[in-house]
Protein backbone atom coordinates (compact mmCIF):
# COMPACT_ATOMS: atom_id res chain seq x y z
CA UNK A 1 0.00 0.00 0.00
CA UNK A 2 1.56 3.72 -1.11
CA UNK A 3 2.01 5.74 2.02
CA UNK A 4 0.95 9.69 1.63
CA UNK A 5 3.27 11.95 2.08
CA UNK A 6 1.36 14.39 4.08
CA UNK A 7 2.21 17.91 6.48
CA UNK A 8 -0.44 19.13 9.10
CA UNK A 9 -1.33 23.31 8.38
CA UNK A 10 -1.99 24.32 12.06
CA UNK A 11 -3.57 23.20 14.90
CA UNK A 12 -6.62 24.64 16.99
CA UNK A 13 -7.96 25.89 20.27
CA UNK A 14 -10.68 23.58 20.80
CA UNK A 15 -11.16 21.32 17.58
CA UNK A 16 -9.56 18.32 16.22
CA UNK A 17 -6.23 19.68 15.36
CA UNK A 18 -4.35 17.45 17.49
CA UNK A 19 -6.54 14.15 17.61
CA UNK A 20 -6.05 14.37 14.12
CA UNK A 21 -2.42 14.28 13.62
CA UNK A 22 -2.30 11.61 16.15
CA UNK A 23 -4.46 9.21 14.20
CA UNK A 24 -2.12 9.64 11.27
CA UNK A 25 0.69 9.21 13.69
CA UNK A 26 -0.82 5.81 14.84
CA UNK A 27 -1.59 4.78 11.41
CA UNK A 28 1.86 4.86 9.78
CA UNK A 29 1.58 2.24 7.38
CA UNK A 30 -0.68 4.49 5.47
CA UNK A 31 0.75 8.08 6.40
CA UNK A 32 4.30 9.39 5.63
CA UNK A 33 4.23 12.51 8.14
CA UNK A 34 6.42 15.06 6.78
CA UNK A 35 6.00 17.36 9.15
CA UNK A 36 3.65 20.41 10.76
CA UNK A 37 3.81 24.24 10.20
CA UNK A 38 2.40 26.89 12.94
CA UNK A 39 1.38 29.90 10.90
CA UNK A 40 -0.80 31.66 13.35
CA UNK A 41 1.37 31.99 16.73
CA UNK A 42 0.01 28.45 17.82
CA UNK A 43 3.49 27.92 19.33
CA UNK A 44 3.05 30.74 22.01
CA UNK A 45 -0.78 30.61 22.07
CA UNK A 46 -1.98 27.17 22.45
CA UNK A 47 1.44 25.76 23.86
CA UNK A 48 -0.58 23.57 25.54
CA UNK A 49 -1.58 21.62 22.55
CA UNK A 50 2.12 21.04 21.65
CA UNK A 51 3.22 17.53 23.69
CA UNK A 52 0.11 16.16 21.35
CA UNK A 53 1.96 16.89 18.52
CA UNK A 54 5.48 15.26 19.82
CA UNK A 55 8.51 15.67 18.52
CA UNK A 56 9.37 13.08 15.94
CA UNK A 57 8.68 15.01 12.91
CA UNK A 58 10.27 18.68 12.55
CA UNK A 59 8.52 22.65 12.13
CA UNK A 60 7.89 23.74 9.03
CA UNK A 61 7.12 26.58 7.36
CA UNK A 62 3.86 27.34 5.45
CA UNK A 63 5.84 27.47 2.43
CA UNK A 64 8.21 24.61 2.55
CA UNK A 65 4.63 22.70 2.48
CA UNK A 66 2.97 24.42 0.23
CA UNK A 67 5.67 24.04 -2.19
CA UNK A 68 7.08 20.88 -1.80
CA UNK A 69 5.63 18.83 -4.80
CA UNK A 70 6.27 15.74 -2.82
CA UNK A 71 3.86 16.28 -0.09
CA UNK A 72 0.80 15.22 -1.67
CA UNK A 73 -1.94 15.92 0.94
CA UNK A 74 -2.23 18.19 4.09
CA UNK A 75 -4.57 18.88 6.91
CA UNK A 76 -5.78 22.11 7.55
CA UNK A 77 -6.42 22.28 11.37
CA UNK A 78 -6.04 26.06 12.24
CA UNK A 79 -8.58 27.64 14.39
CA UNK A 80 -11.45 27.59 12.37
CA UNK A 81 -12.16 30.86 11.27
CA UNK A 82 -9.03 30.34 9.59
CA UNK A 83 -9.71 27.27 7.56
CA UNK A 84 -11.16 28.73 4.43
CA UNK A 85 -8.04 31.03 4.29
CA UNK A 86 -5.28 27.99 4.48
CA UNK A 87 -7.20 25.78 2.72
CA UNK A 88 -7.19 27.96 -0.36
CA UNK A 89 -3.52 28.32 0.09
CA UNK A 90 -3.32 24.50 -0.16
CA UNK A 91 -5.88 23.79 -2.74
CA UNK A 92 -4.11 26.43 -5.09
CA UNK A 93 -0.78 24.43 -4.48
CA UNK A 94 -2.12 21.22 -5.75
CA UNK A 95 -2.97 19.42 -2.69
CA UNK A 96 -5.36 16.86 -1.32
CA UNK A 97 -7.00 18.54 1.37
CA UNK A 98 -8.94 17.20 4.81
CA UNK A 99 -9.77 20.49 6.32
CA UNK A 100 -11.54 20.64 10.28
CA UNK A 101 -15.09 21.58 9.80
CA UNK A 102 -17.32 23.29 9.07
CA UNK A 103 -14.57 26.62 7.55
CA UNK A 104 -14.07 29.61 7.92
CA UNK A 105 -16.94 32.32 8.26
CA UNK A 106 -17.42 34.01 5.60
CA UNK A 107 -19.37 32.40 2.76
CA UNK A 108 -17.45 34.46 -0.13
CA UNK A 109 -14.32 32.97 1.27
CA UNK A 110 -15.43 29.21 1.39
CA UNK A 111 -16.91 29.79 -2.04
CA UNK A 112 -14.06 30.69 -3.13
CA UNK A 113 -12.40 27.62 -1.83
CA UNK A 114 -15.09 25.11 -3.45
CA UNK A 115 -14.13 26.70 -7.18
CA UNK A 116 -10.54 26.32 -6.41
CA UNK A 117 -10.70 22.97 -5.28
CA UNK A 118 -12.67 22.05 -8.20
CA UNK A 119 -10.69 23.49 -10.37
CA UNK A 120 -7.26 21.66 -8.88
CA UNK A 121 -9.12 18.26 -9.04
CA UNK A 122 -8.21 17.45 -5.92
CA UNK A 123 -9.80 15.61 -3.10
CA UNK A 124 -11.42 17.69 -0.42
CA UNK A 125 -12.44 15.83 2.64
CA UNK A 126 -13.97 17.63 6.25
CA UNK A 127 -13.58 16.73 9.35
CA UNK A 128 -17.20 15.58 10.15
CA UNK A 129 -16.22 12.75 12.43
CA UNK A 130 -20.00 11.27 12.86
CA UNK A 131 -19.68 10.70 8.75
CA UNK A 132 -17.24 7.73 10.09
CA UNK A 133 -19.69 6.54 12.99
CA UNK A 134 -20.36 2.75 12.42
CA UNK A 135 -24.12 3.32 13.19
CA UNK A 136 -24.39 6.48 11.55
CA UNK A 137 -23.05 4.62 8.31
CA UNK A 138 -24.83 1.46 8.46
CA UNK A 139 -28.12 3.68 8.94
CA UNK A 140 -27.29 5.42 5.82
CA UNK A 141 -27.11 2.35 4.27
CA UNK A 142 -30.71 1.03 5.44
CA UNK A 143 -32.10 4.11 4.25
CA UNK A 144 -30.90 4.38 1.26
CA UNK A 145 -32.08 0.73 0.51
CA UNK A 146 -35.39 2.21 1.49
CA UNK A 147 -35.47 0.20 5.15
CA UNK A 148 -37.22 3.01 6.93
CA UNK A 149 -39.27 3.93 3.71
CA UNK A 150 -39.98 7.44 2.85
CA UNK A 151 -37.97 9.80 5.96
CA UNK A 152 -40.24 12.05 7.67
CA UNK A 153 -38.13 13.07 10.47
CA UNK A 154 -34.20 13.78 11.91
CA UNK A 155 -34.04 14.79 15.35
CA UNK A 156 -30.19 15.56 16.02
CA UNK A 157 -28.50 16.36 19.30
CA UNK A 158 -24.81 17.33 20.61
CA UNK A 159 -24.54 18.47 23.99
CA UNK A 160 -21.83 19.13 26.62
CA UNK A 161 -20.76 20.86 29.42
CA UNK A 162 -18.55 23.29 28.57
CA UNK A 163 -16.19 25.41 31.00
CA UNK A 164 -17.10 29.03 30.92
CA UNK A 165 -13.73 30.05 28.58
CA UNK A 166 -14.73 28.17 25.64
CA UNK A 167 -18.14 29.03 26.03
CA UNK A 168 -17.57 32.91 25.65
CA UNK A 169 -15.23 31.64 22.57
CA UNK A 170 -18.05 30.60 21.03
CA UNK A 171 -18.32 34.71 20.15
CA UNK A 172 -16.32 34.04 17.37
CA UNK A 173 -18.94 32.39 15.61
CA UNK A 174 -21.98 33.26 14.24
CA UNK A 175 -24.35 31.64 16.26
CA UNK A 176 -22.17 30.52 18.59
CA UNK A 177 -22.43 27.10 19.16
CA UNK A 178 -24.70 26.05 16.34
CA UNK A 179 -21.69 26.78 14.26
CA UNK A 180 -18.75 25.35 16.35
CA UNK A 181 -20.69 21.67 17.02
CA UNK A 182 -24.02 21.99 15.31
CA UNK A 183 -22.56 21.64 12.35
CA UNK A 184 -22.31 18.05 12.54
CA UNK A 185 -25.80 17.59 12.77
CA UNK A 186 -27.08 19.72 9.84
CA UNK A 187 -24.64 17.60 7.67
CA UNK A 188 -26.57 14.35 9.45
CA UNK A 189 -29.84 16.12 8.62
CA UNK A 190 -28.61 17.06 5.01
CA UNK A 191 -27.62 13.80 3.79
CA UNK A 192 -31.43 12.42 5.18
CA UNK A 193 -33.31 14.79 4.37
CA UNK A 194 -32.10 17.14 1.57
CA UNK A 195 -32.02 21.23 1.22
CA UNK A 196 -34.75 22.43 3.63
CA UNK A 197 -38.12 24.84 2.31
CA UNK A 198 -36.93 26.78 5.24
CA UNK A 199 -34.54 27.06 8.14
CA UNK A 200 -35.41 28.78 11.50
CA UNK A 201 -32.49 29.77 13.97
CA UNK A 202 -32.80 29.64 17.56
CA UNK A 203 -29.72 30.28 18.91
CA UNK A 204 -29.70 31.75 22.48
CA UNK A 205 -27.22 32.97 25.12
CA UNK A 206 -28.17 31.45 28.22
CA UNK A 207 -26.09 34.25 29.99
CA UNK A 208 -24.72 31.40 32.42
CA UNK A 209 -21.81 32.61 34.57
CA UNK A 210 -21.78 36.03 32.43
CA UNK A 211 -21.25 34.79 29.01
CA UNK A 212 -22.30 36.48 26.07
CA UNK A 213 -21.68 33.93 23.13
CA UNK A 214 -24.40 31.91 21.92
CA UNK A 215 -23.85 28.82 23.85
CA UNK A 216 -27.46 26.89 23.23
CA UNK A 217 -28.07 26.46 20.05
CA UNK A 218 -31.01 24.99 18.05
CA UNK A 219 -32.85 24.99 14.51
CA UNK A 220 -35.43 24.00 12.54
CA UNK A 221 -35.70 23.09 9.55
CA UNK A 222 -38.83 23.17 7.13
CA UNK A 223 -39.48 20.22 4.73
CA UNK A 224 -42.82 19.97 2.37
CA UNK A 225 -43.43 16.45 4.91
CA UNK A 226 -42.40 17.31 7.78
CA UNK A 227 -40.55 19.08 10.47
CA UNK A 228 -36.61 18.01 11.80
CA UNK A 229 -34.32 19.81 13.94
CA UNK A 230 -30.78 20.21 15.20
CA UNK A 231 -30.26 21.09 19.09
CA UNK A 232 -26.74 21.81 20.81
CA UNK A 233 -25.96 23.09 24.28
CA UNK A 234 -22.10 23.79 25.48
CA UNK A 235 -24.08 23.78 29.30
CA UNK A 236 -25.78 20.38 29.69
CA UNK A 237 -24.55 18.36 32.40
CA UNK A 238 -24.50 15.01 31.23
CA UNK A 239 -25.19 16.51 27.71
CA UNK A 240 -21.83 14.24 26.20
CA UNK A 241 -24.24 11.23 26.53
CA UNK A 242 -27.33 12.79 25.32
CA UNK A 243 -25.85 13.39 22.07
CA UNK A 244 -28.04 11.35 19.54
CA UNK A 245 -29.64 10.97 16.33
CA UNK A 246 -33.10 9.80 16.07
CA UNK A 247 -33.95 8.95 11.95
CA UNK A 248 -38.30 8.37 11.55
CA UNK A 249 -39.55 6.89 8.37
CA UNK A 250 -43.06 5.33 7.41
CA UNK A 251 -41.27 1.78 8.08
CA UNK A 252 -39.68 2.33 11.42
CA UNK A 253 -37.17 4.88 13.53
CA UNK A 254 -33.95 3.85 14.29
CA UNK A 255 -32.69 5.76 17.53
CA UNK A 256 -28.40 5.93 17.49
CA UNK A 257 -28.61 7.44 21.46
CA UNK A 258 -25.81 7.67 22.41
CA UNK A 259 -23.98 8.85 19.12
CA UNK A 260 -20.78 8.29 21.63
CA UNK A 261 -19.86 6.61 24.71
CA UNK A 262 -16.54 7.13 25.89
CA UNK A 263 -14.40 3.53 26.61
CA UNK A 264 -10.87 3.66 26.86
CA UNK A 265 -9.66 6.83 24.86
CA UNK A 266 -12.13 5.33 22.29
CA UNK A 267 -15.94 5.03 21.48
CA UNK A 268 -19.07 2.89 21.10
CA UNK A 269 -22.42 3.57 20.40
CA UNK A 270 -26.06 2.18 21.27
CA UNK A 271 -28.92 1.71 19.12
CA UNK A 272 -32.40 0.83 19.42
CA UNK A 273 -34.53 0.17 16.00
CA UNK A 274 -38.30 -0.14 15.99
CA UNK A 275 -40.41 -1.65 12.86
CA UNK A 276 -43.54 -2.56 14.47
CA UNK A 277 -46.67 -0.55 14.46
CA UNK A 278 -47.27 -1.75 18.43
CA UNK A 279 -46.93 0.46 21.05
CA UNK A 280 -45.56 -1.93 23.49
CA UNK A 281 -43.11 -4.01 21.40
CA UNK A 282 -39.73 -2.95 22.57
CA UNK A 283 -37.38 -1.84 20.04
CA UNK A 284 -34.25 -4.30 19.56
CA UNK A 285 -31.36 -2.96 21.17
CA UNK A 286 -27.38 -3.30 19.81
CA UNK A 287 -24.18 -1.64 20.35
CA UNK A 288 -21.17 -0.99 18.77
CA UNK A 289 -17.78 -2.43 18.78
CA UNK A 290 -15.61 -0.09 20.47
CA UNK A 291 -13.52 2.27 17.69
CA UNK A 292 -12.07 5.36 17.27
CA UNK A 293 -13.52 8.49 15.80
CA UNK A 294 -10.47 9.31 13.83
CA UNK A 295 -9.05 6.57 12.86
CA UNK A 296 -11.42 5.49 9.82
CA UNK A 297 -12.26 8.98 9.11
CA UNK A 298 -8.39 9.59 8.13
CA UNK A 299 -7.99 6.06 6.81
CA UNK A 300 -10.63 6.80 4.54
CA UNK A 301 -9.20 10.14 3.43
CA UNK A 302 -5.95 8.43 2.50
CA UNK A 303 -7.36 5.66 0.40
CA UNK A 304 -9.65 8.59 -1.87
CA UNK A 305 -6.04 10.69 -2.20
CA UNK A 306 -5.07 6.67 -3.30
CA UNK A 307 -7.87 6.78 -6.00
CA UNK A 308 -8.95 3.50 -4.15
CA UNK A 309 -12.27 4.94 -3.31
CA UNK A 310 -14.60 8.06 -4.36
CA UNK A 311 -15.60 10.96 -1.81
CA UNK A 312 -18.94 10.78 -1.55
CA UNK A 313 -19.68 14.52 -0.13
CA UNK A 314 -18.27 16.29 -2.99
CA UNK A 315 -17.22 20.04 -3.27
CA UNK A 316 -20.83 20.91 -4.16
CA UNK A 317 -22.28 18.93 -1.18
CA UNK A 318 -19.75 20.77 0.98
CA UNK A 319 -20.96 24.09 -0.25
CA UNK A 320 -24.72 23.39 0.63
CA UNK A 321 -23.86 22.09 3.67
CA UNK A 322 -22.05 25.09 4.64
CA UNK A 323 -24.12 27.59 3.53
CA UNK A 324 -27.54 25.83 5.22
CA UNK A 325 -25.12 25.63 8.42
CA UNK A 326 -24.98 29.41 8.55
CA UNK A 327 -28.84 29.49 7.69
CA UNK A 328 -29.01 27.98 11.21
CA UNK A 329 -27.19 30.05 12.49
CA UNK A 330 -29.13 33.21 11.92
CA UNK A 331 -27.20 33.89 8.89
CA UNK A 332 -28.85 35.67 5.94
CA UNK A 333 -27.91 33.87 2.77
CA UNK A 334 -29.55 34.68 -0.80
Amino acid sequence: MRKIRIAQIGINTNSHGAPVYQSMKRQSDIFEIVGYALPENERERLAWQLPMLGDEYPELTLDEILNDPTIEAVTVETDEVLLSKYALMAAKAGKHIHMEKPGGVSLQAFEELIAAVKESGKVFHTGYMYRYNPFVQDLFTRVKAGELGRILSVEAQMNCSHPVAVRQWLQDFPGGMMFFLGCHLVDLILQLKGTPDNVIPLNRCTGMDGVTAQDFGMAVFEYPDGISFAKTSACEKGGFLRRQLVVTGTEGTIEINPLEVAAGGKQYTDQIECFDSNWHIPGKISRSEVYDRYDSMMASFAAMVRGEKENPWTPDYELELFKTVLKACGEKID
